[in-house]
Parts: C-alpha cells; structure tokens; sequence
C-alpha cells in the first residue's frame, strides 16, 4: 500500500514546482502567463483563507478565554505573550541595524537617485490614534473588514462575560464549542489546498520579480534576508530549546508549512490556520495557541522590524542623511513600537515604515525606491513573524502548564 504524502511535503514540493516553473516564463519573456492563468487560483485559495480567519480568530479565542476558565490566568497567559513579543521585537530591530550599519559601512548598499519615483504615504494617526482604533463602535463592521486587533477586542470581551455569567452561559458555552468544531473541519479542508496556492503564487512571484531580484537592490534583500536569518537561527532557536524545551531542529522542521505558506501568501492572518495547526501538532495548548497566534499575527512582526530597521538605514544613504546613535536607538524603540499597528496582510510594513522615515528626517518619497521590490522584503518578513508566533505559542504552553502537549 503506498503511504500518502504528507502535507508538509507536498507544499515543499510545490514550492519548487513553482520556482522552476516561475524561471520558465521568466526567461521566455511569458510572465504574463502566471499573472493570467495562475495567480488567480492563489487568489482564490488565500480568499478562502481570509474568510475563514475571522470565524477561528473570534471562535478559538472566545473558546480559550473559556477554557482557562479564569479571567487571572487569561492576564497571567496575556502578560507573559506580550514580554516574549516585545523582548523578540527589540532583538530584532538590533539585529536589523547592526546588518544595515555592517552593509552600508562596506559600502554595499546601491546610491539611487529618487527620479521620478514617489510614495503616497498614508496617514498614520500615532499611538492613541491605533489605541481608539483597537475598539470598535460595530462589531459587524469589524468582521466584515476582517479588522483583527478589533475582532480579538471583541473575543477578550465576549469571552470574560461569558466566564462571568456562570452557570447562566452554559447554552452559549456549547454553541460556540459547536460552532468551532464545525469552522475547524472547514479549516483542515482549506488548509488542504496549501500546495495549490503555494504553487500558483511562487510561481508567479518568480516570473514577475525576476529583474527585480537581480537588480540594483539585491544587496539590500541580501542584507534583510540575512537579517531574518540571524534572528531565525539566534532568537527563535534559543527561545524553542530554553523556552519550551524543544529542539530548535524539531521546531523548524515542523514549522515549514507556516513558514512556506507565509513566505508564498506573505500575509500572516492569512496563514494563521496554518500556523495553528502547526503549533499544536509540536504541542502548544489548544487554548493558549488560541490565544496567542492570532494576537502574534496582528502585533508581532519580529520580520517587519528587522525590514524597517535595514530600509531606513538604505533610503537614509540615498537621502544623504547622517543618523546619529540617538536616532537609531529611536529608530528601535519606534520599530517595536509601531509594529502593534502593523496588520497581518501584505503590504502593511511599508505604511508603517513611513513613521518611522518621519521620525528620523528622511523624506518619504524616499520609499518609492524600494516598493517595486516591496514583495521581496514582504515574503521574508512575514515569514519571520509567523515564525515568531508559533515559537511564542510553545514557550507561553511551557511557562504556563510545566510541559508541552507531546
């Protein structure tokens, strides 16, 4: 009897199907053809990952917040989530700089001219500005905009007045256990179709970014990739075998599909029931993995801050801007900062690097040079965050019962 493959094996595999049939119509001149006929099945496969976010995130933590069945130990699994984010975040915003500063010394970042490039920034409306916006006025407005600071607002709430209400709640206790069960089957039937989306979205990722890879900022994807590599190997290695007694070998093995489906899709509530899955297979809590991933992939972006950190380093050489230690040390602290209004879909970083562009004096439109190669940054750091969230999921498991689930 011939044993099935697994699914981490046929997205991998799909992944290189994708790159060598992606080098195809780039060197015949034929990526039209992958914007035409394949991109719209990857289109569709991350559709149907999108519509089903918003049911787990609601659900899975509603059901966790129960499940723990004290609102202290909700706080206890919150605070210690909120330190691993923000003490990784920091770690990498350091790390991104030191590559940036290690890059630009040797002189190989490129010097380009800003021509005719420019970037519509969008208005950012500070740190109180993200806080009220965390709160909605209409709970159906948040779904409908899959706004998931607001829809995690909204479990956190529900959730504790659920825990509150007692013996009264039993009847919505067993809806939401019914409901859930019904959106997991779902998500294991959408997870399935990984390897087409993986296939159709690397390979025209590939056929049409092709120039831009082998362009003038290859040094400045290599130092970010870089960047995300140290982080990867130092922090999350370190995190998986002292913070939940894992082998970092056995972690990042069992995260590739998170980390393929991340780097291909590059959007982290996108690949949240990948990461879910994942997480709980190497042993996270159910209730705690509920709780911290989707928070992970609206706030922790170990990979956008290390992007910021080396892109403003680059657009301040092109500028002609001196950064003194006191503005990199800014540039860290708004990084990690920032990061918390950073949504999990594509793109988002680039919104967020234009505060910190503001902050230290370097012209926005500055981002213009690096936006055509914007995807390239995207997929790298996107896969750092997931990665980031499920090494969290274990070590908050960890801290929190003693042991993981094996």
């Amino acid at each position: 009897m011939t044993k099935k493959m697994s699914l981490p094996q046929q997205i991998l595999i799909a992944l290189l199907l994708g790159i060598v049939v992606g080098l195809v119509c780039y060197f015949t001149q034929n990526a039209a053809i992958t914007t035409k006929f394949l991109k719209p099945f990857g289109d569709i496969f991350v559709n149907l990952l999108k519509f089903i976010v918003v049911p787990v995130v609601l659900l899975s933590m509603i059901q966790g917040i129960i499940s723990m069945g004290d609102m202290k130990k909700v706080g206890s699994v919150g605070g210690k989530t909120i330190a691993f984010f923000m003490a990784t975040t920091a770690v990498a915003c350091a790390i991104g700089l030191i590559m940036a500063n290690l890059f630009n010394g040797a002189g190989l970042f490129p010097t380009l001219a800003l021509g005719e490039t420019t970037y519509q920034a969008k208005e950012f409306g500070g740190f109180m500005g993200v806080l009220v916006g965390i709160f909605p006025s209409n709970m159906w407005s948040a779904f409908v905009n899959a706004n998931m600071l607001q829809v995690i607002v909204i479990a956190l709430f529900f959730g504790g007045s659920i825990l509150a209400a007692g013996e009264q709640s039993e009847p919505v206790r067993q809806l939401v256990d019914s409901l859930y069960a019904v959106v997991e089957k779902l998500m294991v039937f959408i997870i399935s179709l990984s390897p087409i989306g993986v296939f159709t979205y690397m390979a025209w990722v590939v056929a049409t970014q092709g120039a831009n890879i082998i362009g003038s900022l290859a040094l400045v994807l290599l130092c970010a990739y870089i960047g995300y590599f140290v982080h990867a190997i130092i922090v999350y290695s370190i995190s998986a075998k002292f913070g939940a007694g894992m082998s970092p070998v056995k972690f990042f093995k069992e995260a590739v599909p998170a980390m393929i489906f991340a780097f291909t899709s590059a959007s982290s509530a996108a690949t949240l029931p990948v990461s879910k899955e994942c997480a709980e297979k190497m042993g996270a809590d159910k209730n705690i993995a509920a709780f911290v991933l989707p928070l992970g992939a609206t706030v922790h972006m170990d990979g956008t801050a290390i992007y910021q950190c080396v892109a403003t380093i680059f657009l301040a050489t092109c500028a002609g801007v001196e950064l003194t230690l006191f503005q990199m040390v800014l540039i860290v602290v708004i990084a990690t900062l920032s990061a918390i209004g950073t949504a999990g879909t594509p793109g988002a970083g680039v919104i967020m690097l234009t505060m910190v562009l503001g902050t230290v004096g370097i012209p926005v439109d500055y981002i213009g040079l690096i936006i055509a190669v914007d995807r390239l940054f995207d997929m790298g750091r996107t896969t750092m965050n997931i990665t980031g969230d499920i090494v969290g999921a274990l070590c908050v498991t960890k801290w929190e019962n003693g042991k993981l689930n094996n």
